[in-house]
């Protein structure tokens, strides 16, 4: 039954030495520090410290008599009050808070790649999606650079089960790439080359949105934004475009 009242008494806020001096003034009552260091088997110095910071915070009363200070605990239902008022003021602060957090989660985390080694690292941050990945992308740019993307990287991403929706330009190679979406976990609306010639690759995922940019093997670069309210609204943007391409393949 001790323990259960330590654990109880460490719930609200005492700490081991708090906790234990306290459930001994129970059966002590008024009493010096000398007192409380034998029933607790806490040495003197740290009974005294303990008692006199337990007093500050008003869990301990102390009056002064001629053989010394004697402590008493206040009484367990005034510990219930304080805990119960610690409750309701820890309610009416959670709007606050909740706020606090979402002004974080506002903020986007922004990390930046350069070089072909930059760009490999954010396609391999991509095989961590939890949700669909939709992308713009061009089919042959990637390929250029990159000979073995699909038995290195779309490879992976179907071994991971993450499904991909994206828009391409409608040339050789986003035809090729377009005939075999089925086996490659995939689904490709494809756009008129000469209006949606795409130089750069968007992913969204999760949170987040990674931003390859390939240009020379001198200049390419990548970004990764980790925001909700940023990836989310990428995800409008495409949902909108993925709509616009679909209505050109009835077409």
């Amino acid at each position: 039954m001790a323990k259960d009242l330590l654990s109880v008494l460490r719930s609200i806020g005492l700490d081991d030495k708090e906790a234990q001096l306290y459930l001994c003034g129970l059966h002590v009552g008024s009493a010096p520090a000398s007192e409380y260091a034998k029933a607790s088997r806490l040495n003197r110095i740290t009974s005294y410290n303990t008692l006199e910071s337990m007093v500050r915070k008003g869990h301990f009363t102390v009056v002064k008599k001629v053989r010394g200070k004697f402590y008493a605990p206040v009484e367990p239902e005034y510990l219930a009050l304080e805990a119960r008022k610690n409750v309701d003021t820890l309610e009416r602060t959670v709007p606050e808070l909740r706020s606090l957090r979402k002004a974080k989660e506002r903020k986007p985390n922004v990390r930046f790649f350069e070089g072909w080694e930059g760009v490999r690292h954010v396609y391999e941050h991509t095989l961590t999606a939890k949700t669909e990945i939709i992308n713009f992308a061009n089919s042959a740019v990637v390929r250029r650079f990159w000979p073995k993307y699909d038995e290195e990287y779309v490879a992976e991403r179907v071994k991971h089960k993450i499904p991909l929706r994206g828009i391409a330009p409608d040339d050789e190679a986003g035809r090729w790439v377009h005939g075999e979406d089925r086996e490659k976990l995939r689904e490709i609306r494809l756009v008129p080359e000469k209006d949606f010639d795409f130089r750069n690759e968007i992913n969204v995922y999760d949170d987040n949105v990674a931003i390859c940019s390939f240009g020379s093997s001198k200049d390419m670069f990548a970004v990764i934004i980790e925001s909700k309210e940023v990836a989310e609204t990428q995800r409008q943007i495409f949902e909108m475009a993925w709509r616009y391409a679909g209505l050109k393949k009835r077409t």
